[in-house]
């Protein structure tokens, strides 16, 4: 294997991956934790789905101000310790989600929880990706982003292990625990050397100018990250939902139904990753997205369960086959010196214009139902991110801590 370096570079490159893996695994764990209890939260707290989904939307909303803050902080004091403030932040509000007495409270911290989710994916993805050589970005991009599908099954395996028994409450304090993992691998985590080498020649004016010399690539990460925001929430935040209330399924087979669409997306977002090493970002996130259309019936509108659960497994697989490669494709089309900053506030910024998604489809399905809501949202949002993929840049295997970028 070509790129590796010494055996103390090897542990480092591993414990970077493993330790930032982790990290968007809980924090992916504790929001769909959410998604999975809309219901009975309702009911405890007398609101409609309507307004719990707000909740789910609400800790969207507020994760540009954390890639903001934690953005900024990465690029000039490294990687390493704000994304360890981060994980430890919001592990403590996930505690404090259970503790909620009421729907005001529940959604304040959801929103205080938005800032450290925000934080997370930016920082991590970077610190990662900054410690791996070029030729294994793709590969390693997927297996980090998966790191959110990997949380989204283990909140399918918590709902139908724990909540028959305890409880939604109980749901949110199991994720905080894992935190202290991640946290003792971090500290094991040398800086990464692209940012120790573009921090030597960077002070706060140049940064500044570097911003705005930059902004229409910011923009159109922005455009980018949004569209497939879309796609992702489109297809994953009320899809328990309609297994539910649409198919009449018990809590025990909307759990193995999800948890077979996160072993898709897992294997999707690793084998699509490796795809994008070999044949370039652009062209295996377009084959995904494009196949994921032709998937929408079998996805919403099966006759039986085997093929819906066939449709939940491909429809993840193609999803987050396309999400898999977007954390080498956008830290290699931002700028060294604002790695920390650009992919993650781009991330949240696209995360804020697509967080009315649950919403958009609860809805449209009031009118429609939720599998034609779901449907029709996910073919406009497909095809869309499809041309924005294939009309826009690429930066396949550039070279990470060069001079003048």
């Amino acid at each position: 294997m070509t790129g590796m370096g010494s055996s103390a570079d090897r542990a480092n490159q591993r414990n970077a991956v493993i330790s930032c893996f982790l990290g968007w695994t809980l924090d992916a764990f504790d929001f769909f934790v959410l998604t999975f209890v809309v219901v009975p939260i309702g009911k405890e707290f007398h609101r409609s789905v309507l307004d719990i989904t707000f909740a789910v939307a609400a800790s969207l909303f507020t994760r540009p101000v954390g890639a903001f803050i934690f953005g900024l902080l990465a690029d000039r004091f490294g990687r390493r310790l704000p994304l360890i403030i981060d994980i430890l932040f919001y592990s403590v509000i996930e505690i404090l989600s259970g503790f909620a007495p009421s729907y005001s409270v529940f959604i304040v911290l959801r929103l205080l929880y938005g800032i450290g989710m925000g934080g997370e994916w930016g920082v991590g993805a970077s610190l990662a990706l900054e410690s791996v050589p070029a030729e294994w970005r793709g590969i390693i991009s997927g297996l980090l982003q998966e790191g959110y599908a990997l949380g989204n099954l283990l909140a399918a395996v918590a709902y139908w292990l724990i909540f028959p028994h305890f409880g939604w409450r109980a749901m949110f304090f199991v994720g905080a625990l894992p935190a202290l993992l991640t946290v003792f691998i971090l500290l094991k985590v040398k800086e990464s050397a692209a940012w120790t080498e573009t921090a030597a020649r960077s002070d706060w004016q140049s940064y500044r100018k570097a911003i705005f010399k930059n902004w229409k690539r910011f923009a159109y990460l922005v455009v980018l990250m949004a569209l497939v925001n879309f796609i992702s929430h489109g297809t994953q935040d009320l899809y328990p939902t309609f297994l539910q209330a649409q198919r009449g399924y018990s809590a025990g087979t909307t759990a193995l139904v999800a948890a077979m669409s996160m072993v898709g997306a897992i294997a999707g977002g690793i084998l699509v990753g490796l795809y994008s090493d070999r044949r370039g970002r652009r062209r295996a996130m377009v084959l995904a997205l494009v196949s994921g259309v032709v998937l929408i019936p079998a996805w919403i509108a099966a006759p039986n369960f085997a093929v819906i659960l066939v449709g939940a497994f491909f429809m993840q697989f193609m999803v987050q086959g396309a999400w898999g490669v977007i954390p080498a494709h956008i830290n290699e089309l931002s700028p060294d010196r604002l790695r920390g900053f650009f992919p993650g506030f781009a991330y949240q910024l696209g995360v804020l214009i697509a967080s009315f998604s649950p919403t958009i489809e609860a809805y449209l399905a009031k009118r429609i139902n939720y599998g034609h809501a779901m449907g029709i949202f996910a073919a406009i949002v497909l095809v869309a991110g499809a041309i924005a993929v294939a009309l826009g840049p690429e930066a396949h295997g550039i070279k990470f801590g060069r001079e003048g970028n």
